[in-house]
């Protein structure tokens, strides 16, 4: 499977100018149909906490775009984007369609930022979401949520393959941001994808880093800084062909009588 990870420098709160911004980076590295094309958290808007320029109802312009997108690409796509809460705040989504907008996957972040801010206007969600495409099964997963292993392991009892983390994730941190890629995709024996931001928001500074991690732990793929696209291929059989040969995952779910679907 191809994927194209867009490692995206938001304009501030600024919808338009940013759908403007992944239309060029993606006409310039046009992707293969049938590939997955990859956003960051929160790309139209950067990582703000003001809900009347996040929050859109369901089906709203963000959601319009990416399945647009897909449409335009013949590709599965996978953004990030703020939907509206029963409670009256928002829900920092992943959202995953198909070409002709069905609907893969819309995972709810777990873990909102409570450092900034991000608790008191994001509802947390409550389950992992995972989903086929091109014979590999896909996690989507959102930033701070990459500090919480027990998700992953979540993902992993659905079947889990590949795990995908859209973020903003501050340069200062950086190398948290590398480790625990590497971490979450050895222990679960899976590809790991982080699409990160990159650029200046008025609280915080992104170096990018987006990054491709194999079922070793190997990073196979480093956007480095700056906006750009990431492309890369992995296949199914990788992660198969390793849980098989090592069984450790097998192992892990052994003491409860269950294995990996």
């Amino acid at each position: 499977m191809n994927i194209h990870a867009v490692q995206l420098d938001p304009v501030w709160e600024n919808k338009t100018a940013n759908f403007d911004r992944v239309r060029r980076l993606l006409e310039a590295t046009p992707p293969k149909p049938g590939s997955v094309i990859v956003l960051p958290e929160m790309f139209a808007t950067g990582f703000s906490c003001q809900l009347d320029v996040t929050r859109e109802a369901s089906g709203g312009e963000t959601e319009r775009f990416l399945h647009e997108l897909a449409c335009d690409w013949d590709c599965a796509v996978i953004g990030g984007l703020v939907t509206s809460a029963p409670d009256g705040r928002g829900f920092n989504q992943a959202l995953a369609l198909t070409p002709n907008g069905h609907e893969l996957a819309r995972y709810t972040k777990i873990h909102p930022f409570s450092l900034g801010g991000e608790s008191e206007v994001h509802t947390p969600g409550e389950q992992v979401r995972v989903f086929e495409w091109q014979g590999i099964k896909i996690s989507p997963l959102i930033c701070y949520d990459l500090r919480f292993p027990e998700l992953a392991r979540a993902a992993l009892a659905q079947g889990a393959e590949f795990l995908i983390y859209i973020a903003a994730w501050p340069a200062r941190r950086i190398q948290h941001w590398l480790t625990l890629l590497q971490a979450r995709a050895i222990e679960n024996q899976a590809y790991v994808l982080g699409v990160n931001r990159c650029g200046q928001e008025p609280q915080s500074t992104y170096c990018g880093r987006s990054a491709l991690v194999d079922p070793h732990g190997v990073i196979v793929a480093d956007a480095s800084d700056g906006e750009r696209i990431l492309t890369c291929t992995i296949s199914p059989q990788t992660v198969r062909n390793w849980r098989q040969d090592f069984p450790a995952v097998n192992d892990y779910f052994a003491g409860s009588g269950k294995s990996i679907p």
